[in-house]
C-alpha cells in the first residue's frame, strides 16, 4: 500500500543485503515512520514478542523470516539442531495466533530435507518469500470477494455511502500487504464505492487509533475514530451498516478470536441487524481446535499498556501514566467471539457462513 504515495509492504529484505530483514515498526505509528533492520533470530523474537509487528499474518510472515535468520546464522556442523532450538525461540513469543506456528512448521517441514547449511539457506529463504507472497496474495482474493459486499450495500442506499466498523487493526501492516478486513474496504474504494469507515480506537494499545486511521488517511479513505464503546450506539441508530474485523486464530467449527473487544461488536451487531464479517486467510484457520472459548490459548499482556497511553506531545513521543500507581491492571489481549454471532467468514476461496468453512477446504476434514 501507499505511504506518501510510495508504495510499501510491511516486511522485506534489504534491496543490497540479503542477510537483513527490514520492517516498518509500527510502535511510532502515526507521527514517526522508522524501518528497523533485523539481523538474527533474535532479533525477529524480540520483533514480534514487544510488537514491533503484530498481525496474525504479519506475524506468520517474520517467523518464516525468523527461521531464515536461523539458518544463516547456524552453525556449520550442527546446522538443524541450531535451527530447530531458534523454532523453539520463536514459538514462545506469542500464543494466541496460529500463523506463528504455521509458519514456523512449514519452514521446518523444507528445511528438514535440506543436506547442508547452504541447501537450509536457500530453501528458507524461498520459502520465507512464498510465504509472504502468498499471504499478500491471499489479502487481494479476500478483498475482491468482501469488496462485492461493500457494493451490494451501496446499491440499497440513497446515499450510496457505506458506512463499516472495523476494529483493531487488521490492514496491510498486519498483514504484508491490502489486509484482511481493510482489503474489502480498500478494493471497494478503488472501484468508487463511497465508504466512511468507523475505526475504533482499539484500547490498550490503540492500534485502531494509530493504525487503520494512519492506514486509511493515506489511502485517502474517509473515516472517523471513535472510542471503543460507542459501536453499540452508532448501530442502534442505523449509523454502521456492515462490521469487517480480523482474526488471529479462528476455528474450524468458525469461533473467532480477534482482539479484546470483538465479541462486544458482535454482540451489539447481532442485537441490531448489523451483519458481522470476518476477513481472513486460511493460515488463520485452526483444523485442530474445535470450541474456541474453550481451546484457544489467550495472551495476556504486561499491565503496564493499560495503565500507560502513548502519544505526541511537544513534537515528541511520550509515555503517559493514565491510572493510580499503585493500581492493578489486567490485560487480556484477545477474546473470543462464537460462530452463532458471524455472519460469514471472508477468506481467500471466497465467503462461507462461519459453521462450513470446511466446505471451502475440503481437503482440511478428517
Amino acid at each position: 500500500m501507499l505511504v506518501n504515495s510510495k508504495h510499501f509492504i510491511a516486511i522485506w529484505l534489504k534491496e543490497d543485503d540479503n542477510s537483513i530483514v527490514q520492517i516498518i515498526d509500527q510502535r511510532h505509528l502515526p507521527h514517526r515512520f522508522i524501518i528497523e533492520d533485523l539481523k538474527t533470530v533474535k532479533d525477529i523474537a524480540t520483533t514480534i514478542k514487544d510488537m514491533h509487528v503484530r498481525g496474525a499474518p504479519l506475524i506468520g510472515i517474520t517467523a518464516a523470516y525468523g527461521m531464515y535468520l536461523a539458518c544463516l546464522n547456524s552453525e556449520e556442523n550442527n546446522f538443524l539442531e541450531s535451527i530447530i532450538k531458534s523454532a523453539e525461540l520463536l514459538r514462545s513469543t506469542r500464543p494466541t495466533a496460529v500463523n506463528l506456528m504455521w509458519a514456523i512448521d512449514k519452514q521446518l517441514e523444507k528445511i528438514n530435507q535440506a543436506q547442508t547449511k547452504q541447501e537450509a539457506i536457500s530453501i528458507s529463504l524461498s520459502t520465507a518469500k512464498l510465504i509472504s507472497e502468498q499471504e499478500i496474495q491471499n489479502c487481494k482474493q479476500i478483498g475482491e470477494f468482501g469488496s462485492k459486499l461493500i457494493e451490494e450495500i451501496s446499491k440499497k442506499k440513497n446515499d450510496g455511502v457505506v458506512n463499516i466498523l472495523t476494529h483493531c487493526n487488521a490492514g496491510w501492516l498486519a498483514c504484508g500487504d491490502y489486509g484482511t478486513a481493510t482489503a474489502p474496504i480498500y478494493a471497494a474504494f478503488d472501484k468508487g464505492i463511497k465508504i466512511h469507515v468507523w475505526v475504533d480506537e482499539t484500547r490498550p494499545r490503540n492500534q485502531g487509533a494509530r493504525l487503520t486511521a494512519w492506514e486509511l488517511g493515506q489511502h485517502g479513505v474517509a473515516h472517523t475514530v471513535i472510542p471503543d464503546n460507542t459501536g453499540g450506539h452508532l448501530m442502534q441508530h442505523g449509523m454502521v451498516d456492515i462490521v469487517i474485523v480480523g482474526s488471529d486464530r479462528t476455528t474450524y467449527t468458525g469461533d473467532v478470536c480477534n482482539k479484546i473487544g470483538t465479541y462486544l461488536k458482535a454482540l451489539a451487531a447481532k442485537d441490531n441487524n448489523v451483519p458481522f464479517y470476518v476477513a481472513l486467510p486460511s493460515s488463520t484457520i485452526d483444523w485442530e481446535m474445535k470450541d474456541g472459548i474453550k481451546e484457544i490459548p489467550i495472551e495476556q499482556r504486561d499491565g503496564e499498556e493499560v495503565k500507560y497511553i502513548q502519544g505526541l506531545c511537544e513534537g515528541e513521543i511520550k509515555k503517559v501514566l493514565l491510572t493510580p500507581s499503585m493500581s492493578n491492571a489486567s490485560n487480556f489481549a484477545f477474546d473470543v467471539t462464537p460462530s452463532r454471532l458471524v455472519k460469514a467468514l471472508i477468506t481467500e476461496r471466497g465467503i462461507c457462513s462461519a459453521d462450513s468453512v470446511l466446505s471451502l477446504f475440503p481437503e482440511n476434514k478428517k
